[in-house]
């Protein structure tokens, strides 16, 4: 009779962990933020505009390319 009991208390245990976990809201993660894209004068390389360089008004790649601001491509 006990083992009865304790089968039957352990099946209750399970039902109710099941429908707490049911119960909880599936984790909705934030999508990702879309991030203006800039292109480099000097050389035409597209890159998000918080990893570019800004001289002059114009938007760099790196620093080498910044400091010849003369926009040839060679």
């Amino acid at each position: 009779m006990s083992r009865l009991l304790f089968i039957i208390a352990i099946i209750a245990v399970v039902y109710w962990w099941f429908k707490s976990v049911r119960k909880q809201p599936p984790r909705q993660d934030e999508p990702p933020r879309a991030e203006d894209m800039v292109r480099c004068v000097r050389c035409g390389v597209h890159l998000p505009k918080n990893e570019s360089f800004l001289v002059g008004g114009k938007y760099y790649c790196s620093e080498a390319h910044s400091r010849d601001q003369s926009g040839n491509t060679d």
